[in-house]
């Protein structure tokens, strides 16, 4: 599997695991109702399923570069979404958790 197609992995299963996030967070706290949060659980059952489809088959490491995902793209969420201005710490922050997804999951191994 090429790295563009793990690249889009991640990206449509960050767009399920913080959209479902987001989604949940509107149901309970912007008192949207039951329907935002189901559908945010729906969601974040969807990010679990995109991500078995990464070529490496260690759970942990997968999990771990999806950490990076995470903080980079819930920052990049806030700013669409909701009006969030990160400051240069946040986007050194995420740019360093970006870095070490790359690394965790592309860099060379020698034996898998």
């Amino acid at each position: 599997m090429s790295i563009l197609r793990s690249a889009a992995l991640f990206v449509v299963a960050a767009v399920f695991e913080i959209g479902g996030a987001w989604l949940i967070w509107q149901g309970v706290r912007e008192h949207r109702g039951w329907l935002w949060m189901t559908g945010g659980v729906l969601a974040l059952g969807a990010y679990g399923f995109v991500a078995t489809f990464q070529p490496d088959a260690h759970f942990g490491r997968i999990l771990a570069a999806y950490g990076g995902i995470f903080v980079a793209g819930s920052l990049l969420w806030g700013a669409v979404a909701d009006g969030y201005r990160p400051d240069r710490y946040d986007i050194t922050g995420a740019l360093i958790c970006l870095a070490g997804m790359a690394v965790i999951m592309w860099a060379p191994r020698n034996g898998g």
